[in-house]
C-alpha cells in the first residue's frame, strides 16, 4: 500500500533514493522495481534485517531491473551517515509526526537532497487524526507515538523554511480512516471486536485485489478524509550570484575562525 503517488513523483532509473524511516520498506521496495539505487534507512534494527531479506529475495526473483541496487541499513534521522547532496531523491513516509526534532529532520534531508532533487513528505491529516486523538488516548500516548498532528498549511511552511519548493499536494488513503477510528473506539490493541475484524477484512480483499469499486470509491473519498497528507517538493538550485556569496561568506567565516584560534594560541 503506497501513499506517495509515482506517477506525481516519477522516478528515473539510476536515481539515488533516500527512503527515510523506511519502516516496512513499501516505498523503497516499489523504487527498487522502478531501478532506483535505494537506501532504506530506519533506526528500527529488526525492520531494517526484514527489509534486507526482501530486498535480496527480490533480487533473486527478477523483480528489480539491471542497474538496481538496495541497501538496507540502521540510521538516525537527525544525523544522517551520508555527505551532502548524496541523493536524488528523498522520501519520508508517516515519520515526522513521531519526531519531536522536525525541523532537524527537514534540514538533514535538504543537506543530503541534490539541488534540483525531488522530496514527498507524508503525515496523518489532521481532521482523520484529530478524530484517533479525541476516541483513543492509547492511540497517541505510547512510547514513539504520535506526538503532533500536522495542517496543512503548518507542514508546507517548515518545508518552505528549510528551503524547499513544494510543487504539488494529496489526500491518500480514505478507507483507512474508518478502519482507525474503530480501533481507537474498540481498543487500539483489540483486534477481537467484530466491527475492527469485519473492516480489517475489507481492507486486505481491497489490497489484494484492488477491485474498481473501491478504487473509485477511495479517490472520489480522499479529498474529504484520505488519512494521510502528502506534500511534494524540490531543492532550487542556487543561484550563481548566491553561491558565491554563500562560498566567499563561508571562506571569510573560515578565515576568521582561523584568525582567532592563531591569537587564542598567541596568548
Amino acid at each position: 500500500m503506497l501513499t506517495v503517488d509515482f506517477t506525481r513523483f516519477p522516478l528515473a532509473p539510476g536515481d539515488r533514493v533516500l527512503d527515510l524511516g523506511c519502516g516496512g520498506g513499501r516505498h523503497a521496495f516499489e523504487c527498487y522495481r522502478r531501478g532506483a539505487q535505494v537506501v532504506a534507512l530506519d533506526q528500527n534494527g529488526e525492520e531494517i534485517r526484514e527489509v534486507a531479506k526482501w530486498f535480496a529475495a527480490m533480487k533473486e526473483a527478477g523483480e528489480a531491473p539491471a542497474g538496481a541496487t538496495a541497501t538496507a541499513m540502521e540510521g538516525d534521522a537527525l544525523n544522517l551517515p551520508f555527505p551532502d547532496e548524496s541523493f536524488d531523491v528523498v522520501i519520508i513516509s508517516e515519520v515526522m509526526e513521531h519526531i519531536p526534532d522536525d525541523k532537524g529532520v527537514l534540514a538533514e534531508m535538504v543537506r543530503v537532497l541534490r539541488p534540483g532533487g525531488r522530496i514527498a513528505v507524508t503525515v496523518p491529516r489532521y481532521g482523520p487524526e484529530k478524530v484517533c486523538w479525541a476516541l483513543s488516548d492509547e492511540y497517541h500516548e505510547v512510547e514513539g507515538g504520535h506526538i503532533r498532528i500536522y495542517k496543512a498549511d503548518e507542514l508546507l511552511a517548515k518545508m518552505r523554511q528549510a528551503g524547499l519548493r513544494p510543487y504539488g499536494t494529496h489526500h491518500a488513503h480514505a478507507l483507512h480512516a474508518p478502519y482507525w477510528w474503530l480501533k481507537c473506539a474498540f481498543g487500539v490493541d483489540n483486534d477481537k471486536a467484530l466491527p475492527v475484524r469485519a473492516y480489517h477484512k475489507l481492507l486486505v480483499w481491497d489490497i489484494m485485489k484492488k477491485p474498481a469499486l473501491t478504487r473509485i470509491t477511495e479517490q472520489l473519498l480522499n479529498p474529504v478524509v484520505g488519512k494521510s497528507f502528502v506534500a511534494y517538493a524540490t531543492k532550487p538550485h542556487l543561484p550563481k550570484a548566491d553561491a558565491a556569496t554563500a562560498n566567499a561568506a563561508t571562506a571569510d567565516a573560515a578565515t576568521g575562525s582561523a584568525a582567532t584560534a592563531t591569537g587564542d594560541t598567541a596568548k
